[in-house]
């Protein structure tokens, strides 16, 4: 496996590594090419069809192809960030589904493996209101656990979610049960979303309740475990619990929040991905984004 990787200078670590969840249409390898088109430094990617179970292994043209263009536009490893496919949940309480999931995550955690990646992010999973949280949790946690004693280098990342329905991890504590039970702490980590932290109750609104967020973030979680961020604004207010993105500046939170990870190096040298409805509006958001990290 050769790893993407890049000779990091002191500039790179104060770098923010801003752009959007970025299609994979007509092979793996165009993502890099749909990263740069938009100005991007940093993406996100599906590492297959979100919406089905299995897909063709990448050939070797894929993934040669995909490390080529990673290297000529400038992409290491730790300014990409893989989401796994929705349909997947490690914390399902039901075993013949729990074993379908793990095995397709497995899979996608394989697939960055191929490419030289070396994080994937996913929603940790649902209980279906059929177990208790804790034990849905531990399940997820166990599930982590499994994946990971059967790869190499790749991080699982879990992402917070707004709450919905019976989806957990969508509180700190939530996210640190889970990371408390995963033997590997090197392996593990966080994506925190805008959109869900505001849905699920964090005032990121204003300035003080977003450094009171972060500062509870640092004593639940800890700023080591930060692998990535989703940053979008939001439909729906504050501790809604649901989950619907908007374009920045144009939902309940405003410029301001972007503004403040902008301007925060705990925010430098992880992808900032942008998941907004309009993709045609990215290459403008990359940029509005770089203009107030000088604001």
């Amino acid at each position: 496996m050769q790893v993407v990787e890049r000779n990091l200078n002191v500039d790179d670590c104060h770098m923010k590594y801003v752009g959007a969840h970025v299609s994979i249409s007509g092979g793996v390898e165009n993502a890099p090419l749909n990263a740069h088109r938009i100005g991007a430094k940093g993406f996100a990617l599906f590492t297959k069809n979100q919406r089905q179970w299995v897909a063709a292994p990448y050939s070797r043209e894929n993934i040669e192809l995909f490390q080529q263009r990673c290297q000529e536009l400038g992409y290491s490893a730790d300014q990409i960030l893989p989401h796994d496919s929705y349909l997947i949940n490690l914390g399902n309480p039901e075993r013949e589904a729990l074993e379908k999931s793990r095995s397709a995550f497995l899979d996608e955690m394989l697939r960055c493996e191929q490419l030289g990646l070396n994080r994937l992010n996913f929603h940790p999973g649902s209980s279906l209101k059929k177990v208790s949280d804790e034990e849905c949790l531990a399940t997820i946690a166990e599930s982590i656990n499994w994946a990971l004693d059967k790869t190499r280098h790749v991080c699982a990342v879990l992402e917070n979610t707004a709450g919905q329905g019976s989806n957990l991890g969508y509180t700190f504590e939530q996210l640190a049960y889970i990371i408390d039970r995963v033997e590997d702490k090197e392996r593990v980590g966080v994506c925190i979303d805008t959109c869900h932290a505001f849905a699920a109750g964090y005032d990121l609104k204003t300035e003080n309740g977003f450094r009171e967020t972060f500062e509870h973030f640092d004593e639940v979680i800890g700023w080591k475990y930060l692998k990535g961020m989703h940053l979008n604004d939001t439909k729906k207010g504050q501790g809604s619990r649901v989950d619907r993105h908007e374009v920045l500046g144009k939902g309940e939170l405003g410029v301001d929040p972007f503004r403040w990870i902008m301007q925060d190096p705990h925010f430098d040298a992880i992808p900032l991905v942008l998941e907004t409805p309009d993709e045609e509006n990215w290459a403008a958001e990359i940029q509005l984004l770089y203009r107030l990290q000088e604001s």
